[in-house]
This record gives structure tokens, C-alpha cells and sequence, in this order.
């Protein structure tokens, strides 16, 4: 697919979220509009997953460790022609669409997730389980910086390593920003890399809104064949709503009416 056709979807993906979280006033915009272009990226150019084979357990799996981030989920899915549910019902009573996925009511939702740091060690089993059912399959699951404060990630990392788990791709969200400020004054995690490398795993970092940059941090996961890989993805928290941009006061916040129609404003045209 061309960069403007990726570029065209991920921006129809964060008019979604935004449109989705103001509807509900509840919800988290920060942290979906982040990773808006790499969760694009993987829906439209790299898991085979489609229509036809959603169901199926012969495909690509992805697993949204960052639960929260939910309206993310669901606007690539309606973006890809997955979801069949009304994305103005996001977080309303008897909504599938709930404010954290549910795998047993959403299509394409590979795992119920929002328990941050269980996420990883879902995909880690998940990947193994297809190992040793001969299914080729890639699983892959996104993380969020302030998520990797969770033991149990290293745990997890620890098992995919042992068990060479190459068809095992982290991305890790890195922007640095949690719900209670900037990650490195809540619970430093960093240095990131040399800690993934200390696990053992392949280490690849890109620019989480260059679409080149991505493309090339999945072909460095696509020629490991012994380690599991990490990709560090630097991104923006609330990237491409002005007010929103680095700041953690939007992780779980929704736009009232004017902040809506400057945010949607913000997305007219594809940057």
C-alpha cells in the first residue's frame, strides 16, 4: 500500500477516536491517537488478517496490552471493514464496545485485555501455542511505556526468550507520558533497549509516525529467526490534535464541544 493510503486511513482512525471518545465523554484519546499509524501500519500492511479469515485461527493475532486504548481497536477494525458494531455506541450500557476489548463480543478483538502487564505474557503464550501446533503464524502485541513498569512483562520476556520465540513481535508504545505525568518521574523504566537486549530479544526502534521508518523495523522482526523481537516505537501522545500533543492531562480525558470541533479541525486534511 502507498504511504498516502496509509496516511489517509490512520487519520480517518484518530477522526474515529475522537469522535468515538466525545460521544461517550469517557474514554482514552491520548494513547490511541499515539499509536494510531503503527496499529494502521499493522492492520493494512502486515497481519494477514481480513474479512475472510477473522475467525479463523489460521492468521496474524494481535493482542492490545494496552487495553485502554480500546477506541484505537476499534477504529482500525471499522477502517478495515472487521467491526460490525456502531462505533457511537463506545462505552454505553449493553455496547459491546465496552472501554476496555472483550474477545467473546467484538470480532477481530484476539484478546480481552485492560489488566496492564498481562497483555504480554497472553501473546507470549499465544506464540508458543503455535509453535508447538506447527502454525506459522505471527502474534504480535503493543505495550505501553508506562505498562512496562509491570513485572510480569520481564517474566514474560524471560519465557519468549527461552523458548526462541521468533514469531514474537512486541511493539512497545514510547511516549513517554502515563496517566500521573511524564514515566520517568512516576517509576523509571529506562533505559529500554539494553534491559529488552538484556532478555535476549531482538531490539529494533522506529519513528512511530514514519510509515518508512515502521516498515523497516517489521523487515528487521521478519529476518530474526532465533529471538523474539521488541520494537521501540517513539511516538506522540494525542498526535495530531494540537492541545492534546504531549500532554498526559488527555491520557483519559474527552474534548467537550469547542475542543471537538478543534480537534476534528486539526484532522481535516492528511498531514
Amino acid at each position: 500500500m502507498e504511504e498516502l493510503e496509509l496516511k489517509k486511513h490512520a487519520n480517518s482512525v484518530r477522526k474515529k477516536i475522537v469522535d468515538m471518545v466525545y460521544t461517550a465523554q469517557s474514554g482514552h484519546p491520548g494513547g490511541s491517537l499515539g499509536a494510531a499509524d503503527i496499529v494502521t501500519y499493522l492492520y493494512f500492511e502486515e497481519m494477514d488478517i481480513s474479512e475472510n479469515n477473522v475467525k479463523s485461527i489460521d492468521r496474524d493475532r494481535f493482542v492490545l496490552s494496552k487495553g485502554h486504548v480500546s477506541p484505537l481497536l476499534y477504529a482500525v477494525l471499522d477502517e478495515k471493514g472487521l467491526l460490525h458494531e456502531d462505533l457511537h455506541t463506545f462505552r454505553q450500557v449493553n455496547s459491546n464496545l465496552q472501554g476496555h476489548p472483550n474477545m467473546n463480543e467484538v470480532d477481530g478483538v484476539d484478546m480481552s485485555t485492560g489488566s496492564l502487564g498481562q497483555g504480554t505474557s497472553v501473546a507470549v503464550g499465544m506464540a508458543l501455542a503455535n509453535k508447538l501446533d506447527k502454525n506459522d503464524h505471527r502474534v504480535y502485541a503493543l505495550m505501553g511505556d508506562g505498562e512496562s513498569e509491570e513485572g510480569i512483562i520481564y517474566e514474560a520476556m524471560m519465557a519468549a526468550h527461552h523458548y526462541h520465540l521468533d514469531n514474537l513481535c512486541l511493539i512497545l508504545d514510547l511516549n513517554h507520558l502515563q496517566i500521573d505525568g511524564n514515566i520517568e518521574d512516576v517509576m523509571n523504566p529506562t533505559p529500554h533497549k539494553e534491559k529488552f537486549e538484556a532478555f535476549g530479544f531482538n531490539v529494533t526502534e522506529c519513528d512511530g509516525h514514519d510509515f518508512n521508518s515502521i516498515a523497516k523495523a517489521f523487515e528487521c522482526f521478519h529476518n530474526e529467526h532465533e529471538r523474539p523481537t521488541v520494537i521501540i516505537a517513539h511516538t506522540i501522545k494525542g498526535k495530531g490534535v494540537s492541545f492534546m500533543e504531549n500532554n498526559y492531562a488527555w491520557h483519559g480525558s474527552a474534548p467537550n464541544a469547542e475542543q471537538y470541533e478543534i480537534a476534528m479541525n486539526d484532522l481535516k486534511e492528511v498531514k
